[in-house]
């Protein structure tokens, strides 16, 4: 049955900043500039936001945003689950805004992870002596969070018999996506033999099985699907939208590591929505690993349990393939700002308002849109359609 809020709000606008290396400039900067090209987009000026919900490594991020921009808003949220925050952001602003609590909610994400030479956010306040990861896992040596998806792997190997490479069919694929889009950061060729020869960074993950690091920012504008229907672009309306929550960062009490509590988000969201698997036309999830992807598209239920390496074969992810995703390059190949939720669903929005040039597939109406948070401590999953 279909939720009150299915269609009740739109993405008007979205943008992103500049995106690789980007000296000089402050993570906040970055998602100043995003916003005010995502503000643009939506024909829309700073006057007329009212809500902000901002993301970076500072805990008051929202306030920090709205000064810096001149906004004096009526509801803000700086909620930070990881990857997934901008994306459950669009559904804070969706409650927000059907509660008659904001009109025009601004969503935005930076980060200058490649300029400061640190793929650590300084977000996760979950390093100190008294915390279970610090008592149980950094003495160790255990990188993180690679090292959890590592493990993923090994056991996802042991148990269904997935290879080296059916992980290298995912960064193959996003490799050939980025290769159309003229803004991603790594547009040279490669290769199922060049992934699988590059360096072991966790067994049995290599270099070429990582998202990249750069700098970056984002924003999105969501507005009521009244007001939408007067701004500069095509609306593109939230479906269906879930997420669920089980620890703090470091999965001690999670029973199956291949089981994170997808599925659970996918089902609501598409009962939320009203529509099947079979319906969508557009698919994107959060890449920060080869095996996150496989792990997704069992766990959102696009193919069996076990059977991931056999969907992925055979380019079937890439352009022209069976089934194609991520088609901005993703986290692997397009950039991956520290962390990618934020992208996931601007390349979504662009691939149903048709805007995305060589990369564009044909009848794109309803999108997926899937991405976890910390370390199997959340997930969202959300379907936009126009």
């Amino acid at each position: 049955m279909k939720s009150s809020l299915s269609r009740s709000v739109a993405i008007a606008g979205v943008a992103e900043s500049d995106l690789g290396k980007v000296p000089g400039k402050s993570a906040l900067e970055l998602q100043a500039q995003a916003a005010r090209l995502a503000l643009e987009d939506a024909g829309l000026r700073l006057r007329d936001v009212d809500a902000v919900f901002a993301h970076t490594d500072d805990r008051f991020s929202s306030l920090q945003l709205s000064e810096f921009l001149n906004i004096r808003p009526a509801f803000v949220d700086s909620t930070n689950v990881g990857g997934m925050s901008n994306l459950l952001h669009v559904q804070r602003a969706m409650a927000a805004i059907h509660a008659g609590m904001c009109e025009v909610a601004l969503i935005t994400y930076g980060s200058t992870q490649l300029s400061d030479g640190s793929r650590k956010g300084g977000a996760v306040a979950a390093d100190g002596a008294h915390t279970p990861r610090g008592q149980f896992i950094l003495p160790y040596g255990h990188l993180s969070p690679i090292g959890y998806y590592a493990m993923v792997a090994q056991l996802h190997m042991h148990r269904y018999g997935t290879t080296h490479q059916d992980l290298a069919e995912v960064a193959v694929a996003a490799r050939r996506w980025a290769q159309l889009n003229p803004k991603a950061y790594r547009r040279e060729p490669t290769s199922i033999e060049e992934v699988m020869a590059s360096p072991v960074v966790a067994s049995p993950l290599r270099q070429r099985d990582c998202c990249l690091v750069t700098d970056g920012g984002g924003a999105m504008v969501v507005v009521s699907a009244e007001r939408a229907r007067d701004l500069r672009r095509k609306p593109v309306y939230v479906l269906g939208a879930a997420e669920t929550h089980a620890h703090h960062y470091t999965p001690f009490n999670t029973a199956d590591w291949l089981d994170t509590g997808v599925a659970a988000t996918a089902d609501q969201a598409f009962r939320m929505a009203g529509v099947s698997r079979a319906d969508i036309d557009v698919v994107q999830i959060y890449d920060h690993f080869t095996i996150g992807v496989l792990q997704s598209l069992e766990e959102l239920g696009f193919c069996p349990r076990g059977e991931g390496g056999a969907f992925v074969a055979d380019g079937a992810l890439g352009p022209g393939g069976r089934f194609p995703i991520n088609t901005s390059g993703g986290g692997l190949s397009y950039g991956h700002p520290g962390m990618f939720g934020m992208f996931v669903a601007i390349e979504a929005v662009r691939q149903l308002r048709g805007e995305c040039g060589e990369r564009q597939l044909p009848k794109a109406e309803l999108a997926l849109c899937h991405a976890p948070g910390l370390v199997f401590s959340c997930n969202t999953t959300m379907i936009l359609g126009v």
